[in-house]
């Protein structure tokens, strides 16, 4: 599930953790072969639980849905003082919202059976919070201004936003972007998951497929199509059987998560400070919502 048309609207208002330094390039070097009984850097992927270090700094879906839905209600109220209505946001049901990085490494195997590399279509409670937003695009303009201001960014958003936080300043989510793709990148090219992605490959040449990687094959435009084609089933089908043999998921994940904690310990500083205006902005979301019952 791709993230609501919201984010749009509360990117200034929320924090996705990064520093200034995120584009920094990390040198890899071949890592050494050793032992050990620490367990891998995530859970189950089949169900969607993998976990990497930097999600620690990052917000969640649900943290950020959250937030989301705290400033519609203070939104709301600033618009019934102004003698407007506003109609806030439906709240998403928790089975709705997709875990971390689920397609992070290419396609899980529950996806490829039902959908093959399409995203699954949209749960009732988002098409319902889409509908709404849907209805704010075609507010009169009055009500537009009175909401987001004649920049976007002021209005009742912008006394909300202060009524959550006060002045503490968000982050600029781009960069944390930026460091999650300079780790992804890194970890590709490093030489345990190029040996992973050479297996990989020959297991889909077995089975009458021609892709350098699995990020090549989810990718591919030929599933640029209204609906996943059997093809297109077949293809993401042999791809994640391939993954599991090859083990491609347990080594790329270890060897980026090696590559986050260096990048972590590179911007401690300016992470902790970004993790810190995020957990305010997240406590003062709670606030409201159990205010409201929520």
């Amino acid at each position: 599930m791709s993230l609501s048309r919201a984010r749009a609207a509360t990117a200034l208002a929320l924090l996705l953790a990064t520093t200034a330094t995120a584009c920094t390039a990390v040198e890899e070097k071949p890592a050494p072969t050793r032992h050990t009984t620490a367990p891998p850097p995530y859970a189950n992927r089949q169900t969607g639980q993998l976990m990497l270090p930097l999600d620690a700094y990052a917000s969640t879906d649900t943290e950020i849905y959250a937030v989301e839905d705290a400033q519609d209600i203070l939104m709301r109220r600033c618009m019934n003082n102004l003698g407007l209505e506003w109609k806030v946001l439906p709240r998403l049901d928790a089975q709705d919202i997709e875990p971390p990085n689920l397609r992070r490494y290419g396609v899980t195997a529950a996806e490829a059976v039902r959908y093959g590399y399409h995203p699954r279509p949209d749960p009732p409670s988002v098409v319902r919070r889409n509908r709404v937003w849907d209805e704010r695009e075609a507010l009169p303009a009055e009500m537009q201004r009175a909401a987001y201001g004649p920049s976007g960014k002021g209005g009742c958003l912008k006394t909300a936003q202060h009524q959550l936080v006060g002045d503490t300043a968000p982050s600029d989510y781009h960069a944390f972007n930026q460091l999650t793709g300079t780790a992804l990148e890194a970890s590709r090219r490093a030489p345990e998951v190029g040996d992973a992605m050479h297996a990989w490959h020959a297991c889909m040449a077995k089975a009458g497929f021609d892709y350098p990687d699995p990020l090549a094959a989810v990718s591919s435009a030929r599933w640029n199509t209204d609906g996943p084609t059997p093809t297109e089933r077949n293809t993401a089908r042999a791809d994640a059987a391939c993954q599991q043999s090859t083990k491609v998921v347990t080594v790329w994940a270890a060897a980026e998560t090696r590559i986050q904690r260096r990048l972590i310990q590179q911007n401690a500083d300016r992470l902790h400070k970004a993790k810190a205006r995020k957990d305010r902005w997240l406590a003062a979301a709670h606030r409201v919502l159990n205010r409201e019952g929520g």
